[in-house]
């Protein structure tokens, strides 16, 4: 059951991933690659990393997509459509044509079973493996980042708030 999942949900990511490809819109293209996060997200469910399924459907199919669509929105999706579709031609049928060989290349590898099964790792993927390494190992990277995004949040207040009035300077009475 779990292979027929896996290739169910790897067909239906692949055909998001084509559809940003090859959509001509870009809130279609925002949308194929929603679904392509999605599956992306049961996938890992599949292979039993739950950690890592529940971060990508929040990460990145609730904010990242969200942030894209709000960007084609505030500039309008005409401006971003002539934008993307002007001279673009060469590089989407180098894209495609890359993909298809990437594909080809991991249907090889899976074919000849080149990634086996990784043994005294039953609880990779899981909120509490993903915790213990996180608070352990990696404390301080973890603790500069959530200052640099601390610094990175306030900095956006303040640019979106705008000029800052000049304080009045009235003549004294």
């Amino acid at each position: 059951m779990e292979l027929v999942l896996f290739i169910v949900f790897g067909l239906l990511a692949l055909i998001g991933a084509f559809g940003v490809l090859i959509s001509q819109k870009p809130v279609h293209s925002a949308l194929f690659l929603l679904l392509n996060f999605v599956m992306l997200g049961f996938l890992y469910l599949v292979l039993g990393a739950q950690f890592l399924a529940a971060s990508q459907l929040i990460v990145y199919a609730g904010a990242i997509v969200v942030l894209f669509l709000f960007v084609i929105m505030l500039i309008g999706s005409d401006t971003v459509g002539d934008f993307v579709a002007k001279g673009r031609t060469l590089s989407r049928y180098l894209s495609i044509i890359l993909g298809v060989l990437f594909l080809a290349g991991v249907g090889y590898a899976v074919g000849a079973r080149a990634f086996p099964p990784a043994a005294g790792a039953p609880d990779f993927g899981t909120t509490e493996a993903a915790g213990k390494v996180l608070f352990t190992q990696f404390l301080v990277p973890f603790e500069l980042v959530s200052i640099l995004l601390l610094v990175a949040m306030i900095g956006a207040i303040v640019l979106a708030h705008g000029v800052w009035p000049a304080p009045s300077r009235r003549p004294r009475e």
